[in-house]
């Protein structure tokens, strides 16, 4: 058998290669083949790291749980298999009380702290700005986004905006990204997005800054973060919203701080003025709406 001094020196060059493979290892299998890096390791956001590292290290517990639960599996299967002439049943085991205790313990250890920094991460991505850079809001709609950047006076009456239209594809399928709505935000600004929809649930999700989060007539929620790498980055509906669900396409463009501040003159120039957050909903009766307030109103 060998000695405990042998095991060790075999051991060092097998810890040696994993530390050279996993220094060969580039961001994208570093973060688990997850979009929103680039080889240099450039995350999209702020938040893309912190979602990247919960994913990958979830999965490595989880690895790690499921190879020691296979392991004693199969320990299990061949230390008490049936031995060549034995008959009946084995010899039935109860209340064995340290395993009892191990088998609760430890799984409920693993929910508390996936639990925790699960908890912890959320908490940090849906913190808000006090003071945003830039605040916009993203409205759905069946089936395609508009997107309006907010001014600074009381009524929004200085807000740009465009609106969008569902993909058009051509008789082969393909989408003419052109033609897409675009959302444009500068690179290394504080950004908030307000999310509304005008009719049914949408889910507002850019791909490669892996996260999404619903919107619905009645409650709007928000999006902060800061775009950190300049580029150009697909977005969707990710809420089954009807016919034409997979149409519900928009472009992102990261840019520089002068390219975004050109942009919106242009929208200004071309006359996409004022707020038009409530202009077009195609729904009105829930609490508080105008269609509600005059069907009363007309009752009395």
């Amino acid at each position: 058998m060998p000695s405990k001094r042998r095991l060790r020196w075999a051991a060092l060059p097998v810890g040696v290669a994993a530390a050279v493979a996993l220094a060969g290892c580039t961001p994208t299998e570093l973060h688990g083949y997850l979009p929103g890096f680039v080889e240099d390791g450039t995350a999209a956001t702020n938040q893309t790291d912190r979602v990247a590292s919960l994913w990958v290290n979830s999965w490595i517990v989880l690895l790690a749980v499921g190879v020691i639960t296979w392991g004693l599996m199969a320990w299990a299967a061949i230390a008490y298999r049936r031995r060549k002439g034995q008959t009946g049943l084995p010899v039935q085991m109860r209340y064995n009380m340290p395993i009892e205790i191990f088998y609760t313990i430890v799984p409920l250890i693993l929910v508390l702290g996936m639990f925790f920094f699960t908890a912890r991460d959320q908490t940090a991505i849906e913190a808000k700005w006090d003071d945003p850079d830039v605040e916009i809001t993203a409205i759905a709609k069946q089936w395609a986004w508009d997107f309006q950047y907010d001014g600074e006076e009381d009524d929004n009456a200085d807000a740009v905006w465009t609106m969008g239209i569902q993909a058009q594809p051509d008789a082969d399928g393909n989408i003419d990204q052109e033609q897409l709505p675009t959302l444009v935000l500068p690179v290394d600004k504080k950004v908030t997005i307000d999310l509304q929809s005008r009719d049914v649930i949408h889910s507002f999700w850019i791909i490669d800054f892996l996260y999404k989060k619903d919107m619905y007539i009645g409650k709007d929620n928000s999006w902060s973060f800061i775009p950190t790498r300049v580029g150009e980055y697909a977005g969707k509906c990710a809420e089954l919203c009807g016919e034409y669900h997979s149409m519900m396409l928009f472009n992102v463009k990261v840019v520089e701080q002068d390219e975004y501040d050109a942009y919106l003159e242009s929208l200004e120039q071309a006359g996409n003025t004022g707020d038009i957050t409530d202009a077009y909903d195609r729904l009105a009766n829930y609490p508080g709406t105008t269609a509600q307030n005059d069907s009363e109103e007309g009752e009395e």
